[in-house]
């Protein structure tokens, strides 16, 4: 059955082909890295199975670790301009810092100052409302308690507050003021039982 055609090849490993062409490709490169990088023996025994050795040559690395430290370069010294820049830049930080508080105090006392007075101007007002509060009470204590018939939504009229200055936050009560003014003006007559 030979046609002269040689398909019986030596069984190869791929991986161990691998392996060994790419520690030739990367031979020099471990010399150059810092720290340099323990790499495993691997060796491949007449079976074409693969072996790895545990054993890392720590000499080896000691050594060359101790020669890269000795040619290392010593870190570069920052050019004038910039150490000039750093410093005058810290120096207008500071005076930014010091400008900023001095504002923070003033705000402080102004709002301090501000406070006081709207407590001040709130507390006339509630006085100024108190005394109002007692004229209106004394004024409808003195008057007769009795009520006389045609006479009742004038009473009404005279409890109402009929100002149209509304304030915001208040209902709109318009509509009840012209309905109790038409009332005074002509008055229903209530029918007793």
């Amino acid at each position: 059955m030979d046609f002269g055609d040689n398909f019986e090849q030596q069984e190869i490993d791929p991986a161990a082909e691998f392996l060994a062409r790419e520690q030739s490709a990367l031979a020099g490169l471990e010399d150059d890295l810092n720290p340099p990088a323990a790499v495993p023996q691997v060796k491949t025994e007449d079976n074409g199975t693969l072996e790895s050795s545990e054993s890392f040559e720590m000499i080896n690395n000691i050594e060359s670790h101790e020669q890269t430290n000795v040619n290392a370069k010593p870190p570069m010294e920052e050019p004038e301009k910039i150490k000039k820049w750093r410093e005058d830049q810290k120096t207008r930080l500071e005076e930014k810092d010091r400008e900023e508080e001095k504002k923070k105090e003033e705000l402080k006392v102004q709002a301090k100052k501000e406070l006081e007075d709207w407590y001040k101007q709130h507390e006339e007002s509630i006085t100024k409302t108190k005394s109002s509060n007692r004229n209106a009470e004394k004024n409808f204590v003195a008057e007769p308690t009795e009520i006389e018939p045609g006479t009742e939504w004038e009473r009404i009229a005279k409890l109402c507050d009929f100002n149209p200055k509304a304030s915001k936050t208040s209902r709109d009560v318009s509509r009840m003021r012209s309905i109790i003014l038409q009332l005074k003006q002509n008055p229903v007559a209530i029918k007793r039982v």
